[in-house]
């Protein structure tokens, strides 16, 4: 990402011919949502106010759901993950990651997350996710990474 353009997303200011990707949004979201752990600060600057649909069975829909929810969660746990890959199509972008809860220790492997978003203008509107926990042992040589 050019610097510019993280300028802009860090200040929520962007200009029109300038305008930013659904892939940079959700990415920029994704870092400072849970590499940074900074997930209320994302939610109020990357989802959009009015209307965020909710796919996870567990939690509601709302922007100020996401934010008591699993926004407060992540800020309190330590939750913390690093983005393996990032794959947009059009509106659509995916991040897969490897998050953990207790990324200092050696005992927690964590999960293999695949987050998929739909960005409308400039602000992630709707959300589906997946998540597998990394075993101890795998039946075969490759990672899940």
């Amino acid at each position: 990402m050019n610097r510019k353009l993280l300028v802009a997303l860090t200040l929520g200011v962007t200009a029109t011919a300038n305008a930013a990707t659904p892939k940079e949004i959700v990415t920029a979201f994704v870092d400072l949502a849970f590499v940074q752990g900074k997930a209320v600060e994302a939610a109020q600057r990357y989802i959009a106010a009015d209307k965020y649909i909710q796919h996870n069975p567990r939690s509601p829909d709302g922007r100020e759901a996401f934010i008591k929810g699993f926004a407060a969660f992540v800020e309190k746990s330590g939750l913390r993950c690093q983005i393996k890959r990032v794959i947009a199509d059009g509106d659509l972008v995916a991040v897969h990651s490897h998050c953990k809860e207790k990324p200092a220790s050696a005992k927690d492997r964590g999960s293999a997350v695949v987050d998929i978003f739909r960005v409308e203008g400039e602000r992630i509107v709707e959300h589906w996710d997946v998540e597998q926990a990394v075993p101890a042992k795998s039946g075969n040589k490759n990672t899940m990474f």
